[in-house]
């Protein structure tokens, strides 16, 4: 069995250079150094890393799960070697400061690289992804010294981050944790409590651990906004950066979960001895507010993680699709007749189309995300800064959770390509679906996501950003619906956008009036209104093929160019008609849901 390609690099380039025009932003002081070429050769790099030293791994690390002795944890040695590799290319730090060992990429490049990873190892990739955060949350709110104690080691590799946010008796609700931190009177803090599902929270694959821990101080109000932050570290850290004696930070047990398994997933203990100390990094009480940092990344992360699982899964299918014979076309009559190409059949082709779809748009979603935090940090115009950060507020649930339950789908799909063998593990796309089926929860499920994006990005600051995304989305159709070959689609997104309006015209007030029942429908909200944003970057991606295809290109970019509006043409034609049951149901304000009664079940 061959290795499946991790990505399609012309579509890669197509989003970030033909449709994002990535190096534009080399005109902005802080990029100035790059240009278009050494934007790409960061490309090949993260490209040649993920493939020769990541992909090669994802099976073992499926197989040879990490292993916890009752003293240390077992990791197949190649991980280590693969992470070192990443670190020594430069790419933990790629989008820092020259200064601090980076290589000041434009986050959308950086982001684009980092796609790589999570595309050839998603296991081995979260290492490096959890520490790029957990460092960006230092630099951001530590202090002078937090920063140059820690943030050499994190960006270097020597240390690696977490955030430990979770506790058993709470999950998700943050406001029901019960972590304590008391003063010790010198600056640190005793830290007691228990925190579960922390990703990468024990190895051996760096010198360090950091932890990021939310906890509640004596005098901390009840809820969240009596939450504070604190840095944990597994081994005490001394102000020149070296390690002192260990902290009393336990491994209390691994979890074995269904998928991403060579990521080690932790139940872990603070202060079992008493003797678990931490430093408060931001100010008192506000804790959630700086872990948002990490956390909206982390969202954002996982958004990208299920595209590239579901980008593989879709080029896996392809392979398949076209080297494996079976069956013959309706119209024989001649059972002698030679078995056609799988993909010469017209519902593997509805399956195969759907995937690319979903993840091409997926990765589109992803990217222009990235592109509005460049946007957001070095915009030279700061209206342009503030319309970008607005932007950015109301896209991050529908990044998280759109590809989460659509290029999941994608994976399913895969699976149904490859028939009875794409349930077996001599074939990677049963893993892709098992490794892609936990980001649907990662960082929030869709109906936390859907109550965030309703109840609060759609009606912050009397709907600015609504307003924003939806001036961008009309600016797309005026410009496409002169072009005969986009007016139909053109249409298609404008009925969808004001289908969206009118319903948070609906909406909006039951928000205000009636919360309960205003968010009880929300995640099919977020479906409805995800569907129609991947709609508007369809059409973007389409406004740049039509033009491209007509100039003449040779026939491989050209079968690339109608492969592009095949898929927008289809996404429109058959996915986006959805939104409109849903948009209808919503306007109703139905309680069908809401008014079921829990005896009834």
């Amino acid at each position: 069995m061959s290795t499946p390609s991790i990505v399609n690099r012309r579509d890669l380039d197509f989003l970030l250079f033909d449709w994002l025009r990535a190096e534009q932003l080399c005109t902005r002081p802080r990029h100035a150094e790059h240009n278009r070429a050494t934007l790409s050769a960061a490309l090949d790099t993260a490209e040649a890393v993920a493939r020769e030293r990541f992909a090669p791994l994802n099976r073992l690390c499926d197989e040879q799960e990490p292993r916890f002795d009752g003293e240390r944890v077992h990791l197949p040695p190649e991980v280590g070697d693969a992470l070192r590799a990443y670190c020594d290319a430069g790419l933990l730090a790629a989008s820092h400061d020259f200064e601090l060992g980076g290589m000041q990429l434009p986050t959308l490049v950086a982001q684009a690289c980092g796609s790589l990873f999570k595309a050839a190892n998603i296991a081995i990739s979260s290492y490096a992804g959890l520490t790029q955060g957990n460092a960006n949350v230092i630099l951001r709110f530590g202090t002078e010294a937090q920063r140059q104690r820690y943030l050499p080691q994190l960006l270097s590799g020597r240390f690696m981050g977490t955030m430990a946010l979770t506790e058993p008796q709470a999950g998700s609700s943050l406001a029901d944790i019960r972590t304590t931190a008391t003063p010790l009177g010198d600056g640190r803090y005793a830290i007691k409590g228990q925190k579960i599902f922390i990703s990468a929270g024990d190895h051996e694959l760096s010198e360090n651990i950091v932890h990021l821990v939310l906890a509640r101080l004596p005098d901390a109000p009840p809820g969240v906004k009596g939450i504070s932050l604190f840095i944990v570290p597994k081994f005490r850290v001394r102000d020149d950066g070296t390690l002192g004696p260990r902290n009393d930070v336990n491994l209390a047990g691994l979890i074995h979960k269904m998928g991403w398994r060579g990521t080690t997933s932790t139940m872990l203990s603070f202060g079992e001895r008493d003797a678990c100390e931490g430093e408060l990094i931001g100010p008192p009480h506000q804790g959630l507010a700086c872990m948002f940092q990490m956390m909206n990344e982390a969202r954002i992360g996982v958004g990208m993680g299920a595209v590239m699982l579901g980008y593989r899964g879709y080029l896996a299918a392809v392979d398949y699709a076209r080297d494996r014979p079976q069956g013959r076309l309706p119209d024989s009559k001649n059972p002698l007749e030679p078995q056609r190409k799988l993909i010469e059949h017209a519902d593997v082709r509805r399956m195969l189309l759907a995937q690319k779809a979903y993840v091409e748009g997926g990765y589109a979603l992803c990217l222009y995300a990235a592109r509005l935090v460049d946007d957001q940090h070095t915009h030279p115009d700061e209206a342009q800064r503030r319309e970008a950060a607005l932007l950015l507020d109301v896209l991050t649930p529908i990044v998280k959770s759109w590809p989460s339950q659509w290029c999941l789908a994608a994976n399913n799909l895969a699976i149904q390509v490859h028939g009875g063998y794409g349930y077996t593990r001599e074939y990677p796309v049963e893993q892709f679906y098992r490794d892609n089926r936990l980001n649907p929860i990662h960082e929030g499920t869709h109906g936390i996501q859907a109550m965030d994006l309703l109840g609060r990005k759609m009606v912050m600051q009397q709907g600015a950003g609504m307003a924003a995304l939806a001036q961008r989305m009309s600016q797309t159709i005026e410009a496409t619906r002169s072009d005969p070959a986009l007016r139909e689609t053109a249409e298609a997104v404008r009925t969808a956008l004001a289908d969206l309006q009118s319903t948070l015209a609906v909406l909006r007030p039951v928000l205000a009036e009636d919360p309960v029942r205003g968010l009880a429908n929300a995640a099919v909200f977020l479906e409805a209104c995800g569907h129609t944003v991947l709609a508007w970057l369809w059409l973007e991606q389409a406004r740049v093929a039509a033009p491209a295809l007509t100039a003449g290109p040779h026939a491989d970019e050209a079968a690339f160019l109608r492969g592009k509006l095949q898929a927008c043409r289809y996404f429109c034609r058959w996915e986006l008609p959805r939104t409109q049951a849903q948009y209808a149901l919503l306007r109703t304000l139905d309680g069908t849901p809401l008014d079921m009664e829990a005896g009834w079940f």
